[in-house]
């Protein structure tokens, strides 16, 4: 179950209706819809994935999910449990956004949105190593990628909430 900014449950469907109700509200904005997933390891690893959109120029909403599961002490695992995650996410939240948006006689494709897969991988420390393989596989998706520093769903959100 999701939770929104203010930590209040939330189903899929209805953030599927949040996001449409807030990209309606000025369709001709300029949006980055992002899925990141961000994990620390405690007793067990602890796991979160956001959904965020950002209005480019003029905020943005979010929404996280955590939950609890063995421990995985190996980097490249972590990391690919995390990608899946996002994927996953993105690919059931982009189908039901579109279907949202039609019933609203909004096409999606005539809308300025960028969908995007943001991983908690980077230049700099153990993760540089597992660049080139998380990103051709996220993009082999259909995705932008965005690494460290810009992978804020990722690093920022979601590491907020891991912690």
């Amino acid at each position: 179950m999701f939770r929104t900014a203010d930590g209040a449950q939330i189903d899929m469907e209805h953030i599927i209706t949040r996001i449409a109700d807030y990209i309606g509200q000025e369709p001709d904005a300029q949006y980055e819809i992002t899925v990141g997933t961000d994990s620390q390891n405690h007793v067990q690893t602890k796991m979160v994935e956001v959904i965020a959109v950002h209005r480019r120029g003029n905020g943005g909403i979010y929404f996280y999910n955590i939950e609890y599961m063995k421990r995985i002490q190996n980097l490249r695992q972590k990391i690919n449990e995390e990608t899946s995650r996002s994927l996953q996410v993105a690919d059931g939240l982009l189908a039901n956004l579109e279907l949202d948006l039609m019933t609203r006689e909004i096409n999606i494709d005539d809308l300025n949105i960028s969908f995007q897969i943001h991983c908690d991988i980077g230049c700099y420390g153990k993760t540089n190593m597992l660049i080139k393989e998380i990103t051709r596989w996220v993009m082999s998706y259909g995705y932008l990628c965005c690494i460290k520093p810009y992978s804020y769903a990722a690093s920022g959100i979601a590491n907020k909430y891991s912690k």
